[in-house]
């Protein structure tokens, strides 16, 4: 099976954010590959990954990175696949921030899809959502899988007209 996405992490600290990511790559069946990469630890193996990804069939590339948090960008740089980076919170990070505004202030012409921080399971759906813009069958589980999350809301709120109060109108 040869991986579609690479969710690659500055180390494996970042684990926890990015196992959420699998998760739903795993839901929607889509083949993945996880690595522990560092932009500043071992550059030469992220640029040799950035630049080959696209000719070993991975198409999506989601990057975590907590700190300073420069692994998103450097692959952008080096590949023309999509990026989505995921700001991480880490023991040396400045409760995040450094994290966002590294993934996210990027200079024109190194785009990077940025999500939330700690957002790997949005990282996820970009990615799908991403491979699904060429395939019907896929593009149909997201219609699916949006369905699903308005269908849960729904259901909150019949629930919630149960719930009683004294001054409760609805």
């Amino acid at each position: 099976m040869t991986p579609k996405v690479s969710i690659i992490m500055g180390s494996t600290s970042d684990m926890q954010v990015m196992q959420e990511a699998a998760k739903i790559l795993d839901q929607f069946e889509i083949p993945f590959e996880i690595n522990a990469l560092s932009a500043h630890r071992v550059p030469e193996q992220v640029a040799e990954f950035a630049k080959n990804a696209h000719t070993k069939g991975i198409r999506v590339i989601i990057a975590g990175a907590g700190g300073a948090a420069h692994l998103p960008g450097v692959v952008a740089a080096f590949t023309p696949i999509p990026v989505i980076g995921v700001p991480c919170r880490s023991s040396i990070s400045i409760d995040g921030w450094d994290s966002v505004l590294s993934i996210l202030q990027m200079p024109p012409g190194i785009p990077v899809a940025t999500v939330a921080l700690d957002g790997g399971q949005n990282a996820g759906i970009l990615a799908v959502q991403i491979l699904a813009a060429g395939d019907n069958e896929l593009l149909k589980k997201v219609i699916t899988f949006k369905e699903n999350l308005k269908n849960k809301i729904l259901k909150a709120n019949r629930e919630l007209t149960q719930i009683k109060f004294k001054y409760k109108t609805n």
